[in-house]
């Protein structure tokens, strides 16, 4: 088993910025790819960013160049900084961690208004 805790989120102003962090535990594999996913009112969840545990990045095109995904392996943790933020990026935030098994966090609200 896997948990995943995650935080961060809240609201912002477009062209803020805002950072969510996720950290795994239980039996974690040596390799693994953890990610971010996001899904808004009336649509499908959709893959954000992903990094592998060797550090190997990807990044939905909408997000390039304003989100950055980092990882922490001493200490199981991914993180997402997002800059720019812009009102469609507003959704709710889910961690989702692959390794032997598939688990997802329990999500965390982002809005992005005025």
């Amino acid at each position: 088993q896997v948990q995943l805790v995650e935080s961060g989120g809240g609201l912002v102003q477009p062209g803020g910025s805002l950072s969510l962090s996720c950290a795994a535990s239980g039996s974690i594999s040596s390799f693994n790819v953890m990610g971010w996913y996001r899904q808004a009112p009336g649509k499908s969840r959709e893959l954000v960013a992903s990094i592998t545990s060797n550090s190997n990045t990807n990044y939905a095109d909408a997000v390039k160049g304003r989100f950055t995904i980092s990882r922490d392996n001493a200490k199981n943790t991914v993180y997402l900084q997002m800059n720019s933020l812009k009102p469609e990026d507003t959704a709710v935030y889910y961690c989702r961690y692959a390794g032997a098994r598939l688990y997802w966090g329990q999500g965390t609200q982002v809005t992005v208004s005025s």
